[in-house]
């Protein structure tokens, strides 16, 4: 089932109440607006003065919510997953902690070649020279080691956002639009894997001591592509600035079309598809990870 995605960017108080959130002002306690907790996939806390119980929040996580912390710059900056989200958890990490070497490579092997290829949908879909990336995802070795990711990056940032635009986390927009959608995508993902019961922590090709999500940053490559539409639309239509309907644009994208062999469904149910193919594979079921293709 489809979930919602709910945004509060206003000071509320947030309440649990028949396994439903509750929300309203201080000034109005009584005028009161409800939402079934099994309804929500996504609970993005921008506003700093916001209260939240923890009877509420527990109610999230067990619901395998994902709830996003905002910082006083009203970017996202911290998740809250469950410790437990599969049944047979602990028979998975086992799995995935001794998942062999030559397997990892492969399997980021697939994610960049998925990427590469995406990035080169996207620019044809916007009649640029997309086929020009296409040497790049059809000759990426075992664990992409000649780095074919980031020379193809090169090239694709400079033909979406033109010659100057460079792609850092402090540059200048649309970079803000860019880190938006990427966090959100990245809080997505990590549902998804802890939903499959996998560790995010336990990266295929990302690590770094202070990450505690490598493994999401590994599976959302593929998808990128689909912020980086978002962001351009909005950007070449002169959006600047992280509004609120700038980010409502980009949350969205949650919920946009994702095309996959046989079937078609919302971005954030195909993440789902996206992580059971890496439990089949990390299983031996399946040699070959599922990801969408832009369309």
């Amino acid at each position: 089932m489809l979930k919602r995605a709910l945004f509060f960017s206003n000071p509320l108080v947030l309440t649990l109440k028949d396994n439903q959130l509750v929300f309203c002002t201080r000034e109005d306690p009584d005028e009161k607006r409800k939402v079934p907790i099994e309804d929500i996939g996504f609970v993005i806390l921008e506003n700093q003065m916001i209260s939240v119980t923890l009877p509420l929040l527990n109610a999230l996580v067990e619901n395998n919510t994902a709830i996003i912390i905002c910082d006083q710059a009203m970017m996202p900056s911290a998740l809250v997953q469950p410790l437990v989200g599969n049944s047979i958890q602990e028979e998975l990490y086992k799995i995935q902690v001794s998942a062999s070497e030559p397997l990892k490579k492969n399997l980021w092997k697939q994610c960049v070649e998925a990427k590469i290829e995406n990035q080169a949908r996207l620019l044809i879909l916007l009649g640029l020279e997309g086929d020009r990336l296409k040497p790049f995802y059809l000759n990426v070795k075992s664990g992409d080691s000649d780095n074919r990711e980031a020379v193809a990056a090169k090239l694709y940032w400079e033909m979406l956002f033109g010659k100057e635009f460079s792609r850092q986390r402090e540059g200048l927009p649309p970079n803000n639009l860019l880190n938006y959608g990427y966090a959100i995508l990245r809080a997505a993902v990590t549902r998804s894997l802890v939903g499959s019961g996998l560790l995010p922590a336990f990266g295929i090709f990302h690590r770094n001591r202070y990450n505690p999500f490598p493994l999401s940053d590994d599976l959302m490559e593929p998808y990128r592509p689909f912020v980086d539409r978002s962001a351009r639309e909005l950007y070449t239509n002169g959006e600047t600035m992280l509004t609120k309907e700038v980010k409502a644009k980009l949350i969205s994208l949650l919920f946009t079309d994702c095309h996959f062999k046989k079937v078609c469904r919302p971005l954030d149910i195909g993440l789902t598809i996206t992580t059971a193919s890496l439990v089949k594979c990390l299983n031996g079921e399946q040699k070959t990870l599922s990801f969408p293709f832009l369309e």
